[in-house]
């Protein structure tokens, strides 16, 4: 399938639209010390995947009640830190090609939606869709989340490109049948330098 073909783009948030890494690695960093564990490790596993996941392999003595407690101090260290969010450089000129070009977009996100708007607001994305961790019963590797993103779209999922920047949102996306574009150097049917490369992509649609 070539460019082309793409009738809808669907998105992962951090990392690939909204650069939060510096947030999250202070968030999770916070947290991490918090509970005692290693910095270096836990942000081994956070980025990319659901905190429940994170936490569960961190935590893996704790009971269902003190994983909750720990899942709702690192929404809360979250949510009160967006210092220094914004889009990822290309991020709101891609979104304006589409829109011009008529392509719908969504965004899949293994944030909980109360993160999610807070760091999309904070980026000035503003997206018509938006799934996140709380609207699936699995998360990334799962393709769930970006199968509901294309059917809330109306769009054959096989007629979708997945833009992911972790090998876990990547794995997420090849799962669900769509073409994928990786970024950071992960391997996928397009790789990007960055996101004015996907930009120049679908410019020349135009």
């Amino acid at each position: 399938m070539q460019i082309r073909d793409i009738r809808a783009v669907l998105f992962d948030m951090d990392g690939t639209l909204v650069d939060s890494d510096a947030i999250v690695d202070r968030s999770w960093s916070r947290w991490a010390t918090e509970y005692g564990l290693s910095p270096a490790e836990v942000l081994a596993v956070a980025h990319g995947n659901p905190a429940v996941a994170t936490i569960a392999q961190m935590l893996p003595d704790a009971t269902p009640a003190e994983r909750a407690a720990a899942w709702a101090r690192a929404l809360d260290i979250e949510v009160n830190d967006v210092d220094g969010v914004v889009a990822k450089p290309g991020a709101l000129d891609l979104l304006g090609t589409l829109e011009r070009i008529g392509l719908p977009w969504a965004v899949y996100t293994s944030a909980p939606a109360e993160l999610a708007k807070v760091r999309l607001m904070a980026a000035g994305i503003a997206p018509s869709v938006l799934v996140t961790v709380d609207d699936v019963s699995r998360g990334k590797p799962d393709p769930e989340g970006y199968l509901r993103a294309a059917e809330l779209l109306g769009v054959p999922v096989t007629q979708c490109l997945v833009v992911e920047d972790t090998v876990v949102g990547l794995s997420a996306g090849q799962a669900s049948g769509a073409l994928t574009a990786g970024l950071k150097g992960i391997s996928a049917d397009i790789e990007l330098a960055d996101l004015h490369r996907l930009d120049a992509l679908f410019k020349g649609l135009e």
